[in-house]
């Protein structure tokens, strides 16, 4: 590795991939020896100089790292209080933070003589970032991607296929994440010779929840050098929107030993956290399930049936959540808390208004929660919210529920 992101709470998971009761591996036996070559390779590159190399050249000169941590200066001064920092991945090539990720599990598909990537998406985005870095190295492409968020998608799916991949609309249960993913593990288990599966957030059997969550901490290792450049000492909080959470734990991991750093990890809450289940909030309204090879919290009833979640936001639309999240919920580490819908599009529309950026509605959630505490917090008071992808994507969603029709 390229820092010794080593003991205490920065140790996990163990040798079964757990992290406490959480993570390991649920797969069938078809794909355990995929998983085990796969966990292989990856301990081989992590320890491979030339391997890193090769990421930070690409990180540098294709994906445009590092990124910017920019003093929202409108945002601080409108708000009150706390001094606002935005980690600002959506400007990565691609417009958001899933290539950092997708980078490194190529080239580890490449290492292993892959020919074909699949992948599962919800927003698009990892999606794009798969469909990109395949084009880049001239590697077929399938992305399953619910049908429903292929309607609410539209323009990153348009660019999947720009780049050369084909997408694969997907009918079963609600047509969102949850149900992507699904086709994309019985593609795998059918196609295991020339097929590698580059799974887009820190949730799958192990390895992948640690693998994903440390090409992401590239999120965490930048904005711990900027802020120490910038102010001379740590943020007293950290913030990041969740759905699975990769994002969150690319900008958490490095920061997990430091005790005088809060970490807050924001879900979605849809339409209010209550027994309906019309939310994604599994950390606040879920509980222990196995899903999709790996032990997390989930949103099930009472029979362990897995519910369909909502929320307006296509990438936080997942009914379960990394395992390294739950354990930190549990262990109390990081807090997590939700936020609606309603709350999401405030924040996106006060972004645009006094900053000039158009979000993503998925980090949307993580400056809703900045707006309600930041007033309250003192003027040293350091927050810094990761900015994790850009909100062309969801202009046609947002026009929706404002009542605009930008498609006539």
């Amino acid at each position: 590795m390229p820092d010794d992101l080593v003991n205490s709470f920065r140790n996990g998971p163990d040798e079964q991939g757990r992290f406490g009761i959480y993570g390991g591996r649920f797969v069938s036996e078809t794909l355990m020896p995929l998983i085990f070559d796969l966990e292989a390779e990856y301990e081989r590159a992590k320890t491979d100089s030339a391997f890193w190399a090769e990421m930070d050249d690409l990180w540098t000169h294709y994906v445009g790292r590092p990124s910017p941590l920019y003093f929202a200066e409108r945002l601080t001064a409108r708000l009150g209080g706390a001094k606002i920092y935005l980690k600002r991945d959506e400007l990565n090539h691609t417009g958001a933070h899933k290539i950092n990720n997708v980078l490194g599990q190529i080239l580890l598909a490449r290492r292993m003589g892959k020919t074909r990537i699949i992948a599962e998406t919800g927003a698009g985005q990892h999606g794009v970032a798969t469909a990109t870095v395949c084009a880049r190295f001239g590697l077929k492409c399938v992305v399953y991607m619910g049908a429903h968020d292929v309607e609410r998608q539209a323009p990153n799916v348009f660019r999947m296929r720009l780049l050369g991949a084909e997408v694969v609309p997907v009918t079963s249960g609600r047509g969102t994440l949850k149900d992507a993913m699904n086709d994309a593990l019985r593609d795998w288990v059918t196609n295991v010779r020339d097929t590698f599966y580059c799974i887009g957030t820190v949730a799958g059997p192990h390895p992948y929840p640690a693998m994903v969550r440390d090409f992401q901490s590239i999120i965490g290792k930048e904005a711990r050098e900027q802020i120490l450049s910038r102010e001379g000492r740590l943020p007293d909080t950290i913030i990041a929107a969740i759905g699975g959470g990769s994002n969150a734990m690319g900008l958490f991991f490095p920061f997990l030993d430091d005790k005088s750093v809060g970490i807050i990890g924001v879900e979605a809450g849809g339409k209010g956290v209550d027994d309906r289940m019309e939310h994604c909030a599994s950390l606040s309204g879920g509980r222990a399930g196995v899903l999709h090879g790996n032990r997390t919290y989930l949103l099930q009833d009472e029979d362990g049936q897995i519910l369909e979640g909502y929320s307006i936001s296509a990438g936080l639309d997942y009914p379960g959540i990394g395992p390294e999240h739950a354990w930190l919920k549990d262990v109390g580490r990081a807090e997590y808390v939700s936020i609606t819908d309603k709350e999401a599009l405030e924040a996106f529309q006060f972004c645009c208004e006094n900053e000039g950026i158009i979000p993503a509605l998925e980090p949307c959630h993580a400056l809703a929660h900045v707006m309600k505490i930041a007033p309250d917090l003192p003027a040293d008071h350091l927050i810094v919210m990761n900015m994790c992808g850009r909100g062309d994507k969801d202009i046609f969603t947002v026009a929706k529920h404002l009542g605009f029709d930008i498609q006539t």
